[in-house]
């Protein structure tokens, strides 16, 4: 079976073939018979989903549409939209509507997007498996038994049951990418400052970015370019012009010179997996690229910084969830200090609650020095690594997440879930940008991602390799049977 693209479907609209009315009436009937296996969804607003796809078709038959207008998106429940509920997956948030659009949900609206839901995460966007979310676990169309990747887990689900035709996600550590592997289909994270980061509720500032799920690479191309841009309301946001993106993934051609990672290749790495991920290396030869094993000598030391880092901005971020300025408010508090501790003991879970402790523990008097200080300098390195790297290659190929899908409650050791991300983790430190694009199957039917690591503010050249890869493939066509 195969599914609808993007740019096929905003063809059909312009074409007259069908209405946005019509594609999102089907998309919310499709999320009634799969969300109670999937679980994809937090909120679903149907009425002004259907009033915005209204709209859209007025913009269509004006003549006035764009690439976006009368498409069904959902957004990871992390973005700000007024006067919809934004709960983070937590109870601290679960009563929270927003008063504000966030930038990138501001930029859909007026490309014309209809944004119809709340997709379903890792509670404050931390874990690899959505199965942190006070909201229950999302399962995985190709297996609901098994999860779906984290923390978008919810952003790719849908995506991959066909309930929307893209997503939004947000990438701390590799939870766009790891996702999209995990549900066989295209994740994007861009150049970190790329894409306005307000109205996104932190987790760890410095490492968080935004970027679509979508079918395939040429869709995310469309994305990119409607979120991408200068915000003034970031201070992170940088100041670029935007490219065509689409029009790039045919302008820009190979052959390219792609590096391969050797501490990418080690102990650890399912064989299933470096199995596909060596026949996409051997395909970009075939086509006359230049293949080089190049070394990033930190990568051992990647884990590490980015849990000392993430911890230490995550409790920085979250020590505002004190129950009297925002969020939930304990009903069992005497004083002003039993508020703080109950409301915080109360609202967050066991993982936010871990990691809080971890970051209040490296930013503490006679630690940050010994941890936050020297991660910070470890974080420079790391970046380095990659900055030498690119001076001889264009992109970087390694696989996505070391292991496919495994089953809802499979890992329930933290350290072991903190492994899925060993191959992405990296980008975010550094960032950079990074696709993951399907690469194969597991003998057992489960989807392969392969990542592809592109040159800071480079996402022109790295969708053109990402995309010649994929034309040559039918991965992303391929479809779960849900």
């Amino acid at each position: 079976m195969t599914a609808p693209t993007l740019a096929a479907l905003s063809a059909g609209l312009k074409a007259r073939q069908y209405s946005s009315v019509e594609l999102t009436r089907a998309a919310l009937a499709r999320v009634q018979r799969s969300q109670p296996q999937l679980n994809a969804l937090v909120t679903v607003t149907a009425e002004s989903a259907l009033a915005a796809a209204a709209a859209a078709d007025q913009r269509i038959a004006a003549g006035t549409a764009g690439p976006l207008t009368g498409v069904p998106m959902i957004h990871k429940d992390i973005f700000c939209t007024a006067g919809v509920r934004t709960t983070c997956g937590s109870r601290m948030l679960e009563n929270f509507v927003s008063p504000y659009d966030a930038t990138v949900t501001t930029k859909l609206k007026k490309a014309g997007a209809v944004l119809w839901g709340r997709l379903n995460c890792d509670e404050f966007a931390m874990g690899s498996s959505t199965e942190n979310s006070a909201f229950g676990p999302t399962g995985n169309p190709w297996d609901p038994t098994r999860v779906p990747g984290g923390s978008s887990g919810g952003s790719s689900a849908a995506l991959a049951a066909g309930e929307a035709i893209a997503t939004l996600g947000s990438d701390t550590g590799g939870s766009i990418r790891q996702p999209a592997a995990l549900c066989g289909v295209v994740g994007l994270k861009p150049t970190y400052g790329l894409v306005s980061r307000f109205g996104l509720i932190a987790f760890a500032s410095s490492l968080d970015q935004i970027g679509p799920f979508t079918r395939t690479v040429e869709d995310a191309a469309i994305v990119l370019g409607a979120i991408a841009g200068h915000d003034e309301r970031d201070s992170t946001s940088f100041q670029a012009e935007i490219p065509d993106y689409r029009a790039a993934l045919t302008s820009q051609r190979g052959p390219w010179k792609l590096g391969i990672p050797k501490e990418y290749f080690a102990t650890g790495l399912d064989p299933e997996i470096a199995t596909a991920v060596e026949k996409a290396i051997a395909f970009y030869q075939s086509q006359g690229c230049e293949i080089r094993e190049v070394s990033l000598p930190h990568t051992q030391y990647c884990l590490d910084t980015y849990y000392v880092i993430a911890t230490a901005e995550a409790s920085s971020n979250l020590g505002r969830y004190d129950g009297i300025r925002y969020g939930h408010r304990s009903t069992a508090a005497k004083d002003a200090v039993d508020i703080y501790a109950h409301s915080r003991a109360e609202g967050f879970g066991p993982e936010v609650k871990r990691r809080i402790i971890l970051g209040t523990y490296v930013l503490s008097s006679g630690y940050y020095d010994a941890y936050y200080l020297r991660a910070q300098k470890v974080r420079t390195l790391i970046r380095q690594d990659f900055l030498n790297a690119f001076r001889d290659v264009d992109a970087l190929l390694t696989p996505t997440s070391p292991m496919p899908a495994f089953k809802i409650g499979e890992k329930a050791d933290p350290l072991a879930l903190y492994l899925c991300d060993i191959y992405t983790i990296g980008v975010n430190l550094a960032g950079l940008p990074a696709i993951s694009v399907p690469c194969g199957f597991t003998k057992s039917g489960l989807p392969i991602g392969a990542q592809l690591i592109g040159q800071p503010r480079k996402e022109s050249n790295l969708l053109a390799i990402a995309h010649a890869y994929e034309r040559a493939h039918d991965w992303s066509a391929q479809f779960p049977n849900f």
